[in-house]
């Protein structure tokens, strides 16, 4: 594409409006866990479908309609997040009544809107380049993060967790049966789309290789769209990649409870050592001036029984709790078991380890509830860890400044 045709043409000023509006709309207005449907998603679209515009050589007049389109096409979530479409389409009404358009611009701004309702079916070409705007992510590189985002947004806002095979499987659904219907968006999007049609199939194959399908054909583009049938193994939301944004979620949690635990011991076993060596050089200095200096026993005790105080919560913050090491199928069936923490297996045969993994994977609702009760008790240990060594800290720390003083004392007598 030739660099001068992305310069931005000349648009009407309640473009820029518009965006201010919008701005200050989700900021204010949009609840927090809409991670998808954000400022940052409406930015990208009213992005692509200026390039898109620019590439098809859309009128001015055309091309601002199709800029305030954009800017309000997802603003209806504040309003109605189930019919959002019609809301968006309202919203913009009104703020276009106001800047003083007419009533057929402001029904066309409407109508390419509410093109966007998935199954998408655009009719004019301002429509398409919106369509092909609003998902565009589909063959750019921020596909897998705003894939992951939506995941989180269904999960968070309609209780909505698919498995790994599930949203794999669904998103390579959707990837084949979408198609882009401008050329500009055929030639920057679908080479990318097709890569990750095949990104997608691979990891299918390599975390399922019983059930991955064989090599889907991708569908070349026209002008006509087929509707997608709606059932309960494949609704309106199975088009969207559910997985990167639970799995980066579980990740980082892991990631802070373990490293938490590492500074926990660290701080347990620099107390350890600081103590053992208080103790080590009393016993071999102080202890022997006892019958030169009766006045320094008192004290002596003191630190003595400080440093062995610390040396008990330091251990007690790092001792490991040994646990029964086995389950029973039966704890298996009512999914109480958690095989994530190697304490409920150890002592169990690797046939019967290999059978209850077998089923949690199988059981999505299993799998996640073990990675949280994991999450949770990990938590509880991490609790008491910082518990001890807060005591442990805190004998050493006031223990310190009354012996201190105390053997102050002493030498002043």
């Amino acid at each position: 594409m030739d660099q001068n045709k992305m310069e931005n043409p000349i648009v009407h000023p309640a473009v820029k409006n518009a965006e201010e509006l919008v701005y200050s709309l989700m900021e204010n207005h949009l609840p927090t866990d809409f991670h998808f449907h954000s400022f940052e998603h409406t930015r990208q679209v009213v992005e692509a479908a200026n390039t898109l515009a620019v590439d098809a050589e859309l009128p001015n007049d055309e091309q601002s309609l199709l800029l305030i389109a954009a800017w309000f096409h997802d603003t209806g979530y504040i309003d109605n997040p189930s019919e959002h479409e019609e809301a968006s389409a309202e919203r913009a009404a009104r703020f276009m009544t106001e800047k003083g358009f007419t009533a057929e611009q402001i029904e066309k701004v409407k109508q390419i809107i509410l093109a966007t309702r998935i199954p998408q079916n655009p009719q004019s070409l301002t429509e398409q380049i919106l369509c092909d705007a609003d998902l565009s992510h589909l063959g750019r590189d921020i596909f897998w993060d705003l894939s992951g985002k939506f995941r989180l947004e269904q999960a968070a806002r309609q209780q909505i967790l698919l498995s790994e095979q599930e949203w794999i499987q669904q998103e390579i659904d959707f990837l084949n049966n979408h198609q882009f219907h401008t050329p500009a968006a055929q030639k920057l999007y679908q080479s990318k789309k097709e890569k990750h049609v095949k990104q997608l199939q691979k990891r299918l194959e390599r975390l399922f290789p019983s059930i991955a399908p064989a090599e889907p054909k991708l569908k070349v583009s026209s002008k006509k769209k087929k509707k997608k049938k709606k059932s309960s193994e494949n609704p309106d939301f199975s088009q969207y990649n559910l997985g990167r944004g639970v799995e980066t979620m579980y990740r980082n949690a892991y990631r802070t409870h373990i490293n938490l635990s590492s500074i926990a011991d660290n701080k347990a076993n620099i107390m350890l050592s600081i103590n053992a060596i208080i103790v080590s050089i009393t016993v071999s200095t102080l202890i022997p001036r006892f019958t030169e200096n009766t006045l320094l026993i008192a004290p002596t005790i003191s630190l003595l029984t400080i440093c062995l105080l610390a040396i008990i919560f330091a251990t007690l913050s790092t001792r490991p709790k040994v646990t029964e090491g086995r389950f029973t199928r039966a704890d298996i069936e009512n999914r109480q078991a958690n095989l994530l923490f190697f304490g409920n297996f150890y002592k169990m045969d690797f046939k019967d380890f290999q059978w209850g993994m077998m089923e949690m994977i199988k059981d999505n609702e299993f799998l996640y509830t073990s990675m949280t009760k994991d999450l949770y008790y990990l938590g509880i240990v991490l609790a008491k860890k910082y518990t001890y060594l807060r005591i442990c800290y805190n004998i050493f720390m006031f223990g310190m400044i009354f012996t201190v003083l105390f053997f102050a004392a002493a030498f002043i007598l």
